[in-house]
């Protein structure tokens, strides 16, 4: 009887994965460093030296970006961390935008 040559081939799969997009955030004046850098440690869970780093690039460029996420992902940072400015009275402004 014959080896089925069918069974034998290798199956191969292709894994597509997700778009990814980047929150950015934008400086303005009345937003503190301090409260940026909170939204970077709380939300954003980044440590505190990248956070004073991001935080920097925001003030410096006028924008930096707080993290690389899917779409859901980003969306939910994104509007967690403008609906806490807008609750401590800060015009912070973030966009999320595919990489």
């Amino acid at each position: 009887m014959k080896p089925n040559h069918d069974l034998n081939q290798k199956i191969k799969a292709k894994v597509k994965l997700p778009k990814q997009y980047q929150v950015i955030m934008f400086n303005d004046d009345y937003t503190t460093m301090e409260f940026v850098v909170e939204v970077l440690t709380q939300i954003f869970n980044k440590s505190a030296a990248e956070a004073e780093k991001i935080m920097m690039d925001v003030h410096k460029a006028g924008h930096g970006v707080a993290g690389i996420y899917s779409y859901d992902i980003a969306m939910t940072k994104a509007g967690t961390a403008m609906s806490w400015a807008k609750e401590e009275g800060f015009p912070f402004k973030l966009s999320v935008e595919e990489v």
